[in-house]
């Protein structure tokens, strides 16, 4: 019998054609292999042309970059965010939509979730801006919603308030690559949009990713803070702090190859959500999360997603959280971080864990959801808006694998081993 190949969480796939292998080829025959080039002008102009399908007002710009976070970075840095500021951001997230707030020695501001899409409560949101200019004297200087899971936020009430406030928006679309809010594409909403393209994103450049910028001299600002922030003399004359942020020409030509798969991705991921919330229908005490009826909202499923009731109990639960793991975890491949203790004050249910480990010994990968970054101990001193609804998620919440590797088989198999795991 073949033994069955390990199902992961979300993998990048190629073209079919190999479209990927050519544009990379072109740029060492070329000897194209520095943070510029034709592969880079080309994959932006992709990615523009990708980005403005469907935008109603002003064509939008984007700068690749060498990854979503250094576009978070650079987004804040446009802003205006400092010293002593203050940024709103979601806390149901990855640590990439905060810790740059950090490296500019700002201040983040957690807003916790609403239940329907996990993202940014907006009424939340505007209660965290009346505190802070009633605490501080001052407003906050950018608001940064996330799509959690490819799930788009709230655009209508998040940017309302936020023009009504003056605030601009940075909108961390890193994990919403194609997802649609009435039409639009995110990450066009605000003054800046995120995109990422890391190896388990929906298209690839190994690394990488990118900032939507509103327009040209903006696009132009940030290329400047993402090559170090030279000056224009014949010689190297720096006025301010640059970084060395700029995608290079090889990883470009991947993402080249990589957009003219885009739509397929993106229907896979879709049709793999579908197929999980018509096989988990008749599973009592596990939900698939799905996006609100009505059209407006259009998730692409970077990854699927499941809400385990507490009461479900699964095999070897009685086991969950004894040994403390000495392998490395999730994206860290190879980084063996030790802890001295199993549990943390904040944690998935035992059940959650059970299953995670269940589901390994089938040879399917999957995680919990994001830990609440308002719950994470690197951030125990940061102000926080809270009502409960993501570290309720976080106890009950899994993702299952929805990669284009994964196919209509595997999804039978990992509903199927999950209705095992079960104890009736």
């Amino acid at each position: 019998m073949e033994e069955r190949k390990t199902i992961y969480l979300c993998l990048a796939h190629m073209s079919e054609a190999g479209v990927e292998q050519k544009y990379v080829k072109e740029a060492f025959d070329t000897n194209w292999v520095v943070p510029l080039g034709p592969n880079v002008n080309g994959f932006e102009d992709d990615l523009k042309k990708f980005v403005n399908d469907g935008l109603q007002l002003g064509e939008k710009e984007v700068v690749a970059l060498s990854a979503g976070t250094a576009a978070v970075h650079l987004a804040l840095l446009a802003c205006g965010v400092g010293p002593g500021d203050e940024v709103l951001v979601q806390s149901f997230t990855f640590c990439a939509s905060s810790h740059p707030i950090t490296y500019l020695g700002a201040t983040p501001v957690f807003v916790d979730s609403e239940p329907v899409t996990w993202n940014m409560d907006p009424d939340l949101l505007e209660a965290a801006i009346k505190d802070r200019i009633d605490k501080t004297g001052k407003k906050p200087k950018a608001i940064v919603p996330v799509a959690l899971y490819g799930m788009p936020y709230d655009c209508d009430r998040i940017m309302e308030i936020a023009d009504r406030y003056g605030i601009p928006v940075i909108e961390d679309a890193a994990e919403g690559f194609g997802s649609r809010f009435k039409g639009q594409v995110l990450g066009t909403f605000g003054r800046f949009g995120v995109l990422s393209f890391n190896g388990n994103k929906m298209i690839t450049t190994s690394g990488g990713g990118a900032l939507i910028c509103n327009d040209a001299e903006s696009k132009n600002n940030i290329m400047w803070y993402a090559t170090q922030a030279r000056e224009a003399y014949p010689y190297y004359q720096h006025e301010a702090i640059g970084y060395n942020y700029r995608m290079s020409n090889i990883c470009a030509g991947i993402g080249r190859g990589q957009m003219t798969v885009a739509a397929d991705h993106i229907a896979h991921h879709k049709h793999v959500q579908k197929l999980y919330e018509e096989l988990f229908a008749d599973v009592e005490d596990i939900t698939v999360h799905a996006q609100p009826a009505g059209g407006e909202y259009d998730s692409n499923y970077w990854l699927c997603t499941i809400t385990l009731d507490p009461a479900l109990r699964i095999k070897g639960q009685e086991d969950a959280y004894k040994e403390v793991i000495k392998t490395a975890v999730g994206g860290a491949a190879g980084v063996i971080h030790a802890v001295e203790s199993a549990t943390t004050d904040c944690q998935p249910n035992d059940n959650v864990e059970a299953l995670r480990v269940y589901m390994l010994s089938k040879k399917i990968e999957a995680r919990p959801v994001w830990k609440p970054m308002h719950k994470q101990p690197v951030y125990k001193n940061a102000p926080a808006y809270t009502n409960g609804v993501s570290e309720s998620i976080f106890k009950v919440g899994m993702c299952l694998p929805a990669g284009p590797y994964v196919t209509d088989d595997d999804v039978h198999y990992i509903v199927a081993s999950i209705k095992e795991a079960i104890e009736r």
